[in-house]
């Protein structure tokens, strides 16, 4: 998972380190992006994974091994839409942005009418910094007479991003009127609300979402980020570490720790916190 935004609050942490840590608390420094579900819900920063092959298990090295093996599959078939989908998942996840990107223009060049792939293509464009072009990608993709909640979440991820949280947030709601209690789409209302820098309203989310029985685990480390980011570390590392192999876990924590004590910035989030509920 990786992202950006306008003016930000939480004291001396900006937008993007925000946003790294929530992609990367999803799953430790291994990857860069959070995934999809397994249902392939769009999440802030994914694209969808079309392969039962778990990814999101699969550690630094197998990762590398995945990497090659669809990169071989994509040299010899490079229209063919699954190929093409997993292949540039896999580069997003470890951090090659403008590759997928290139992946998936021309995925979306042999299935120009395929809306799963335009949404993948329009994430990309995002993680890839083209932000007004993702939005165009995932709107040309909805259809109004029958639209896809995971397009509504998709567009209000990158909405977020451009710092336009208003609009993010009637887009995820639009999704959730669609699909109620969708976990992937509660944690990125969530984490709009991080980005805004109220933690308690995106808490709330982040705590519902992880209550839902379709939550993964990534939506389980983006409850860790949110509690970790109010000063709340014990318990931040406790939502950390379940679920995850030890090697997950000590990567999403050790990523964590650092991006909070840096300048300071742990201690200063939960002062800044407490003046905004002095102030409401």
């Amino acid at each position: 998972m990786t992202a950006a935004k306008t003016a930000f609050s939480l004291s001396s942490l900006s937008r993007s380190s925000v946003a790294r840590a929530a992609a990367m608390i999803c799953l430790g420094m291994i990857v860069t992006g959070c995934n999809t579900t397994k249902n392939d819900n769009i999440t802030t920063g994914s694209i969808p994974r079309v392969s039962s092959a778990p990814l999101d298990s699969m550690n630094a090295s197998e990762l590398a091994v995945a990497e090659r093996a669809a990169g071989a599959d994509y040299v010899k078939d490079p229209k063919n839409k699954d190929i093409g989908l997993r292949y540039a998942s896999i580069l997003g996840m470890t951090g090659k942005n403008d590759q997928a990107l290139a992946v998936m223009q021309q995925v979306a060049i042999a299935n120009p009418t395929d809306r799963q792939v335009l949404a993948a293509y329009g994430k990309a464009q995002a993680a890839a910094g083209q932000l007004e072009q993702a939005l165009a990608t995932i709107d040309r993709a909805q259809t109004p007479d029958h639209p896809d909640w995971r397009l509504f979440s998709a567009e209000g991820a990158v909405l977020d991003q451009m710092g336009r949280s208003d609009e993010a947030r009637q887009k995820y709601r639009m999704a959730l009127q669609t699909q109620p209690n969708e976990p992937s789409v509660m944690s990125n209302l969530g984490m709009s609300y991080v980005l805004s820098g109220d933690l308690k309203t995106a808490e709330t989310y982040m705590r519902s979402a992880a209550q839902q029985p379709a939550a993964d685990s990534r939506v389980r480390q983006n409850l860790a980020l949110v509690v970790g980011l109010q000063g709340r570390f014990s318990e931040a590392e406790t939502i950390a570490r379940k679920e995850l192999s030890q090697q997950q876990a000590d990567a999403n924590v050790t990523y964590l720790r650092s991006m909070l004590t840096q300048q300071n910035s742990w201690a200063k989030l939960a002062a800044n916190d407490k003046a905004k509920t002095a102030t409401n």
